[in-house]
């Protein structure tokens, strides 16, 4: 019986006919395939930095021009703080004296004395209105000083008639005026808002920090070089154009921007060491000075027991010495020279010659001294703080200038890097 030969049973396959009607799969390079995600991706990352950039810069721009109003706000607040505390001192050094000549004080002295409580109560309300985180301070201070005034009210009462506890009441009166250890009174309280303003004002002198506008800046200029690289290396264009225009932007807007922030912080720091300092010391030196002749009069008051309110004018003293400007050291030499009469002829055993040339109103007595000092002290602080305040607001409107072109040409440099990853699109396209 014949075999037949079986088949091979494993034939090469031919290749799968094309389905008619489905197109041909086209295998896609990397490079066909992302480069329109990629310069969206880009152009996303171009135009937040110009966006971020502006905003950041021209907030920080928008802060330092706040800063130098508020430091103008807060030297002018100062400055009415610290004559209240001097009035104060110079209200009790009047009050005190007046006390010395016994019975009916002399009118010009009470027309004095009255017309610093009430520049006191009207500078209290003008404050109060300026600031208004002191307010609640003001208005104890406001009550500690009708307290006081009511207190030398009795003395003066008692005075008159020859009664000694007119003297105790006084002595009560001033120094309830400075006791830090009781709570509400008015010279502890008018310290405390002086160093409060005193610190506002200067961390706002020092508010401006060039580095911190320089930083937005070079992020900006560092992340459109990245993009420009990127579009470079697809398309084989050494620059965009578009992106070239909006880093040229951004540099020019961070270097204008650090120049004047760099000028302003240098401009504070000069007031800051210049007529901001001389207010705040003058002012320091005049409160002292009146609190130094209150002293001297108390030390004449307590006769024999005197002593205390010496070594406290000699605390006084020495801040006087440690804060007078040049113009105003002579004359309170003069007056420390007046003073040391009037110790050696109480120690010496003439008190009446020492009251006498305590109280006497003639050139040649203390009095008329510590007003030359207070007057010509009192000028220089008001000139030296309205120059700050004038300095800090007078180039403060550029800043604010500044900001909005910033602002308006950092928009811009997103516009142009938008118009440059455009002409790539289109090369794409």
């Amino acid at each position: 019986m014949s075999q037949t030969q079986a088949a091979p049973a494993a034939v090469t396959a031919a290749p799968a006919a094309t389905q008619p009607g489905v197109p041909a799969t086209v295998k896609r390079t990397p490079q066909t395939e992302d480069t329109p995600r990629l310069l969206n991706r880009w152009q996303l990352v171009a135009v937040l930095a110009c966006l971020l950039f502006a905003a950041l810069t021209a907030g920080l721009q928008v802060l330092s021009w706040h800063a130098n109003r508020a430091a103008a706000d807060n030297t002018e607040q100062l400055v009415r703080v610290q004559n209240i505390q001097s009035t104060l001192f110079r209200a009790d050094a009047l009050a005190t004296t007046a006390f010395l000549t016994g019975g009916l004080e002399p009118a010009e002295q009470r027309a004095a004395y009255d017309d610093a409580i009430e520049t006191i109560t009207r500078q209290i309300t003008d404050a109060a209105e300026a600031q208004p985180a002191d307010r609640e301070a003001l208005a104890d201070l406001s009550a500690a000083v009708t307290d006081y005034n009511a207190t030398i009210a009795q003395a003066r009462a008692n005075n008159r008639q020859g009664f000694p506890v007119g003297a105790e009441y006084l002595r009560t009166a001033s120094t309830g005026l400075r006791d830090t250890s009781v709570e509400g009174s008015a010279i502890p309280i008018a310290q405390a808002l002086v160093a409060a303003n005193a610190e506002r004002a200067e961390d706002e002198l020092g508010a401006q920090h060039p580095f911190l506008i320089l930083l937005p800046g070079l992020v900006a200029l560092a992340l459109l070089w990245w993009v420009n690289r990127q579009l470079a290396r697809r398309f084989r264009r050494r620059i965009n154009l578009g992106i070239a225009a909006a880093a040229v932007a951004v540099a020019a807007l961070t270097l204008v921007g650090t120049v004047v922030a760099v000028v302003q912080a240098g401009n504070n720091s000069d007031l800051r060491d210049g007529d901001y300092s001389t207010s705040f010391h003058e002012s320091t030196a005049r409160t002292a000075a009146n609190d130094a002749k209150a002293n001297e009069s108390l030390r004449l008051i307590s006769r024999g027991s005197g002593q205390v309110y010496e070594d406290r004018w000699d605390t006084a003293a020495g801040v006087v010495e440690d804060n007078a400007s040049r113009q105003t050291r002579p004359l309170w030499d003069d007056y420390a020279t007046v003073h040391q009469q009037v110790v050696k002829l109480d120690d010496g055993g003439q008190y009446d010659a020492a009251v006498q040339l305590a109280t006497t109103t003639g050139d040649e007595g203390s009095t008329a001294r510590l007003d030359a000092f207070d007057a010509r002290s009192q000028e220089i602080i008001s000139t030296s703080g309205a120059a700050t305040a004038d300095a800090l607001r007078s180039g403060n409107t550029g800043i604010l200038v500044l900001a909005i072109v910033t602002l308006l040409l950092g928009i811009s440099a997103a516009g142009l890097a938008v118009w440059g990853i455009g002409l790539r699109r289109r090369e794409y396209a």
